[in-house]
């Protein structure tokens, strides 16, 4: 099963509400995306606790309904 973008962008606006998010579907299948999450809730957490915070916002779709998310995250600060 494949998700669209849009799917996808407000799933991770629901569990990190105060993010900017930009999503780029990287083979036009609806199964290989691109994720740039930018949030303050990102403040003092490691790479790897931001990324948990995201696929944790997927609740699970991502081992049924996406195949591949590469992610950047950051703070504003990182800009």
């Amino acid at each position: 099963m494949a998700m669209d973008e849009d799917t996808l962008r407000n799933m991770i606006l629901e569990g990190i509400p105060d993010s900017t998010v930009e999503i780029d579907d990287l083979r036009g299948d609806g199964d290989h995306y691109a994720a740039r999450v930018v949030s303050p809730a990102f403040a003092g957490k490691t790479r790897v606790q931001q990324h948990k915070m995201v696929y944790d916002a997927l609740k699970g779709k991502m081992t049924t309904e996406l195949h591949a998310l590469a992610l950047q995250t950051s703070t504003p600060d990182d800009q």
